[in-house]
């Protein structure tokens, strides 16, 4: 499989993962690895290395402490609860103190609290799921969006939909948000970061579907999605954000999981399913 030897190409002699050869093991791209490898049931190589490499990692940060916990779940080890839990704790966000600060490379100013929110059961944390929920409504638009300022994007609405889920919330409950999801979804296949926008991006693809199926809903092109996706493919195997660009797991993970999903509803040409693997 091209996506499989494209991932495995990138696993060092120290068990983790670099989307670039010849650079140091990282815990985003370990993570996402190993994503990948599990969405297409494929064994993975040198297991035992890279579970050591994930426990003896050090998380600082959010981030890192996020793909470490994910990791090690996905190679059926759990994470140093002690550790998670104490970070947990020292986020002002657990302990109900929010910002919506956001820098220009994170993708939404909810990706840190969806981080969170995936954290808690792994964690064994409780917070105040109702200050945190009426928080997370606050960022919704009269669009039926979410984002800071009155400014909706599909990456923030993702991330409020996904957290609200994680938090119990009923989100099939926001219809107008399902509206703002469908009016970023493109005729010509993908989704864009906005309604008015006109060139899909990886990312938006799978922030797209994926918020749909919250909702227990499909994608409306299937067929052209999948082309696109499938245009954005290297050589090497692995799916890059757009159609010229360079491969990434990240881009490969979301790309993987949006195929493999039409491929296992069967609605997309047939031979889109031999091209990608």
């Amino acid at each position: 499989m091209r996506v499989v030897k494209y991932v495995a190409d990138r696993q060092n002699e120290d068990g983790g993962y670099t989307f670039c050869k010849g650079t140091e093991s990282n815990a985003q791209d370990t993570y996402y690895a190993l994503a990948i490898l599990n969405l297409l049931g494929v064994q993975f190589p040198n297991l035992e290395k890279t579970v050591e490499w994930l426990q003896n990692f050090t998380p600082e940060g959010l981030y890192q402490h996020y793909y470490v916990a994910k990791a090690l779940r996905i190679c059926g080890k759990e994470p140093n609860k002690k550790l998670l839990r104490e970070f947990i704790l020292s986020l002002p966000a657990a302990r109900g103190k929010f910002s919506s600060e956001v820098y220009v490379e994170v993708p939404s100013e909810l990706l840190s609290l969806f981080m969170l929110t995936e954290l808690l059961e792994l964690a064994g944390v409780v917070i105040d799921r109702i200050k945190t929920v009426n928080w997370l409504l606050s960022f919704k638009n009269d669009d039926g969006g979410f984002g800071a300022n009155g400014h909706s994007s599909l990456n923030s609405t993702y991330y409020a939909v996904a957290s609200l889920n994680n938090l119990g919330y009923p989100v099939i409950s926001l219809k107008d948000t399902l509206e703002y999801v469908r009016a970023c979804e493109k005729p010509f296949g993908g989704f864009t970061a906005v309604p008015e926008g006109t060139k899909p991006y990886m990312e938006h693809v799978y922030f797209g579907f994926s918020t749909l199926a919250f909702f227990n809903q499909r994608l409306r092109y299937p067929k052209e999605t999948a082309e696109f996706i499938l245009r954005c493919q290297n050589a090497n195997g692995g799916f890059a954000r757009s159609e010229v660009g360079i491969s990434t797991f990240e881009d490969t993970f979301y790309a993987a999981t949006v195929l493999r999903h039409l491929e296992q509803d069967r609605i997309y040409l047939t031979s889109c399913k031999a091209k990608w693997k």
